[in-house]
């Protein structure tokens, strides 16, 4: 497996790869790799050559007071998981490679970054979707993979993708679990054995809404005061939002009917989790849905 540092290495890569008649699959990650992220490898490589995993903790979408310098990093140990999943090439680019002295443009996805998570955490779509976007000019894929569990950073990707006409196609994954239902996060290492548990809840509010809205509730308010009932059992759980919103705009749904993402944002201890749930529904029909491209 080959692994490269520099931007300049990577694009003269993709470049000789595309002239080559070769397709190449992006997996964009910031490390500290865990089963979801493995997953998504598997989701690049149908109909490409070569799946590239790129490795970079973005300075650029996190805030003041944010965990930048204690996100946990281990570019060892991601290789070696990498390699033994059949990646073909790690791009791991250091921040002063990927951000040039004085860089100042930025890429902004007006509307879907400014809701959810975008209202705690603002500037941090911009981060987002400014390094996708350099990850996709440096790496030059025909296929980007994302994960379910970010499912804002997923939409607003997309439409990103969309607006900007970029000759690449988005796939997206769905949110791997552990047996009891905690959604897998590099962040999880944060938790102490008592905050985990809690965490849990968060899975627990969104199969609260879900049997409600099965049931036939379809108030979005009703729903998510039952949800946010659930989260607040939790001594050291602090919510940020339980959002019922309709998946396109993600603006808040007053009745619940059609593709509806049911999000949740809450820190548990010191660490911020997310977690969500995509619905169908349709009528007296309720189907869990995922995200399309």
């Amino acid at each position: 497996m080959l692994v490269l540092r520099d931007k300049r290495a990577m694009q003269e890569h993709a470049g000789e790869q595309r002239r080559a008649g070769r397709r190449l699959g992006l997996v964009p990650t910031m490390g500290a790799l865990h089963a979801g992220h493995l997953s998504l490898l598997g989701l690049a490589r149908p109909g490409c050559d070569q799946v590239v995993a790129s490795i970079f903790v973005n300075p650029l979408q996190f805030g003041p007071g944010e965990d930048l310098e204690r996100y946990p990093r281990d570019l060892q140990g991601d290789v070696r998981q990498l390699e033994a999943a059949g990646c073909d090439l790690v791009f791991a680019p250091e921040a002063a490679d990927m951000y040039a002295p004085g860089a100042s443009t930025r890429v902004e996805v007006h509307g879907l970054d400014a809701v959810l998570c975008g209202r705690s955490r603002p500037g941090h779509f911009v981060g987002v979707a400014t390094v996708v976007a350099k990850l996709l000019h440096i790496v030059q894929p025909h296929v980007a993979v994302f994960g379910q569990k970010d499912a804002q950073q997923a939409i607003l990707l997309r439409r990103m993708v969309r607006d900007l006409d970029w000759p690449v196609t988005l796939r997206f994954g769905p949110i791997w679990r552990d047996p009891d239902g905690l959604a897998l996060s590099s962040r999880n290492v944060y938790l102490s054995a008592a905050e985990r548990r809690e965490a849990l809840l968060l899975h627990e509010a969104l199969q609260r809404a879900r049997a409600l809205v099965e049931s036939g509730e379809r108030r979005a308010e009703t729903v998510r005061t039952a949800a946010r009932q659930v989260l607040e059992r939790g001594a050291h759980v602090r919510v940020d939002y339980f959002e019922a919103v309709e998946i396109e705009t993600l603006q808040p749904l007053p009745l619940l009917a059609g593709r509806v993402l049911l999000a949740v944002a809450a820190s548990v201890g010191k660490t911020r989790l997310i977690d969500n749930l995509l619905l169908e529904v349709r009528g007296d029909q309720v189907a869990e849905a995922e995200l399309e491209a």
